[in-house]
């Protein structure tokens, strides 16, 4: 009875909810049933079941930090999710809070919270050479999903058990950084450890660290570090940062010969630098690196600083400095005192200079083609006038910008309207205020319309999209041409230059007008 009277009650319940039209129909039913239960009351109607359809809807699939949005833990809590990723940087001891992983939203930030923990660790790596180790906990899960080397080394054919893996040829910081990667998907690189953390992500095949690791070297690429950097882009095989490497090295080739890093490259890159036929530097500055990385190269094999053991490591090196190409003052008073050469090839060498009928050699005796400088002429004409232009000792001064990196060698300047002048000059490039060159020299002009070249000591590094500031301050007593219908962009070969007028420009010049017609530069 009591079943009954609920089977009942629900489906009063669902009568209420009914149309005004299916009430009545139902009614009418409920009076003929009254009639025919009068006549048999032992008979009992079954109660009427209706079946509910609900009716679905499509929803915007969400994802778990929707549902669970971030909460601000309470403020006695000691331990916050900031904290534990940054203190799982140098403690791999961690132990995280009861129910911790109710802190992170989402499956990126909870695996964040393994990085560098023991916490459910099944793995650990020595890495380092020895004298230098660092123990860092792993959880091959996570590894093996980062990397196709971890994934072989766990779970391959050929797997091995191991609780502790050495690795004593990376550096516990690449190592990190790496795992930093794997674990937390974020690319941590700095510029003491990125060549370490590319040789980490080649060596457990992490392509897409790799590629930010080459990004970095090729941003931060210059002259100081480009001979290194092609040493490493070649071992790793990265034939796009060796291309940049070369680019520097050429245009800034003295800088990349006189820096430090010169002298820690290997033996094969070496020869490919002495080798090379754009090199842009006079030879004995390539004959004095030389000797400098021979001196160095000693030292790396614990043998005595002698010339006869500069001599021996150089081996056949020696032969692709062009000597006999340096000039005679050059030669006389550098390469011929250094006691490198031998006393015949000092003999040999001056006849090359002076003897009408010259020696054989085993050196290379043509010179270097070097690099050709483009030239960006801003100006469509160039007039004078009886008032115009005068110095004295006023700043011109212009904003240029480039598409792609490129290297400024000097400045083309006009002269004098009046005969022939000299002039001093004073040429400066910076970015942002920061002096990146400077040079003070002279030029002779002709009278002629034509531009003079003034260069900079060494070419100055130009990164693409970003504005820099070319000024010059003549002193000359002849007024000078000067430039008309200046062009906001300019198209110089493969590059596109965009100018705009600068506010250090206190003797009139401008876009539309003015000096420093021209931009030299090797690209």
């Amino acid at each position: 009875m009591v079943d009954d009277k609920e089977k009942n009650m629900k489906c009063l319940t669902f009568f209420l909810m009914l149309p005004e039209t299916v009430k009545n129909r139902s009614k009418k039913s409920s009076k003929k049933t009254n009639t025919s239960s009068s006549s048999s009351n032992s008979s009992k109607l079954p109660p009427v079941c209706y079946e509910i359809i609900t009716l679905k809807t499509k929803k915007k699939k969400k994802m778990a930090a929707d549902i669970f949005p971030r909460k601000k833990p309470a403020p006695s809590s000691s331990t916050t999710a900031q904290q534990y990723h940054q203190q799982n940087l140098s403690n791999n001891n961690l132990i995280p809070a009861p129910n911790w992983q109710g802190l992170y939203p989402t499956i990126r930030e909870r695996n964040a919270v393994m990085f560098n923990n023991d916490l459910m660790a099944d793995v650990h790596f020595v890495v380092g050479p020895p004298g230098g180790t660092q123990r860092l906990p792993g959880h091959k899960y996570v590894l093996a999903v980062g990397s196709s080397v971890f994934h072989a080394m766990f779970y391959g054919e050929l797997a091995e058990d191991k609780d502790e893996i050495r690795i004593p040829d990376v550096e516990p910081a690449a190592f990190l950084a790496m795992l930093k990667y794997i674990y937390c998907d974020e690319i941590d690189l700095a510029a003491d450890t990125v060549l370490a953390t590319l040789y980490a992500a080649k060596k457990y095949i992490v392509p897409h660290l790799a590629r930010a690791c080459v990004n970095f070297l090729e941003t931060s690429l210059s002259a100081k570090n480009a001979c290194v950097l092609l040493s490493q882009s070649c071992l790793f095989e990265e034939p796009d940062l060796t291309q940049r490497c070369w680019e520097v090295i050429d245009a800034q080739a003295e800088l990349a010969l006189k820096s430090e890093g010169f002298c820690d490259i290997d033996f094969q890159t070496l020869e490919s630098i002495l080798r090379r036929e754009t090199l842009n530097a006079k030879e004995i500055v390539v004959f004095e690196a030389a000797l400098n990385w021979a001196e160095v190269e000693c030292q790396r094999q614990d043998l005595a600083l002698s010339i006869e053991n500069k001599r021996k490591v150089l081996g056949k090196a020696l032969y692709l400095i062009r000597i006999p190409t340096m000039a005679l003052d050059d030669f006389a008073n550098g390469a011929a005192q250094s006691g490198v050469l031998t006393l015949n090839e000092t003999n040999d060498i001056f006849l090359w200079y002076t003897a009408a009928k010259k020696p054989e050699l085993q050196f290379v005796s043509k010179a270097r083609k070097g690099l050709v400088p483009q030239r960006c002429h801003r100006f469509q004409s160039c007039a004078y006038r009886s008032n115009q232009w005068r110095y004295r000792g006023r700043c011109d001064s212009i904003q240029f910008a480039v598409d792609k990196r490129v290297f400024i060698a000097g400045f083309g300047l006009y002269g004098s309207s009046c005969g022939s002048a000299e002039y001093s000059a004073k040429i400066e490039l910076k970015r942002q205020g920061v002096v990146l060159g400077q040079n003070l020299s002279k030029y002779f002009s002709d009278g002629s319309s034509n531009t003079f070249p003034v260069w900079f000591e060494y070419p100055v590094q130009i990164e693409p999209d970003t504005f820099y500031t070319a000024s010059v301050i003549l002193d000359g007593n002849e007024l000078s041409y000067f430039g008309q219908e200046g062009m906001t962009e300019v198209q110089c070969g493969k590059v596109t230059v965009q100018f705009q007028c600068s506010s250090d420009s206190t003797n009139g010049t401008g876009v539309q007008g003015g000096q420093i017609p021209e931009l030299i530069f090797y690209a």
